[in-house]
């Protein structure tokens, strides 16, 4: 039975996630910060796995980035993403996280809102 391209890479990010699901999950003292992108937007939430809750989360969708940037899906929107979501965290008295990346390769968009995240005092 022959798979079309798009259906091999669905299944190929699927087992990607799923490794690495194994390895790391939030708890609400170091909760995981999930990344996901699409063509157009970024997203990042922050999650407490135990409660199985979302504690906050930020995207490149909301209306104060909107206003600030043209390009929602550049390496600067991603740096700003990963400042707001990093004040987010702070007000809720969060300093260490889990970052998971999702089954994206830690480049790019990623590492930057990594990086961002990391220069505003988050640890992980």
């Amino acid at each position: 039975m022959l798979k079309s391209k798009s259906e091999i890479k669905k299944i190929r990010k699927q087992r990607i996630r799923k490794r690495i699901r194994k390895k790391i999950s939030g708890t609400p003292e170091r909760p995981r910060v999930l990344v996901n992108k699409s063509n157009r937007y970024v997203y990042a939430q922050v999650i407490d796995d135990v409660s199985g809750k979302v504690i906050t989360s930020a995207s490149t969708l909301e209306k104060e980035i909107k206003a600030q940037l043209k390009c929602f899906k550049s390496k600067e929107a991603c740096t700003f993403l990963g400042s707001i979501l990093a004040k987010r965290l702070k007000e809720k008295d969060i300093n260490t996280i889990v970052f998971d990346r999702g089954a994206y390769p830690y480049h790019g968009r990623i590492k930057a809102l990594a990086e961002a995240l990391r220069a505003e005092g988050i640890v992980f």
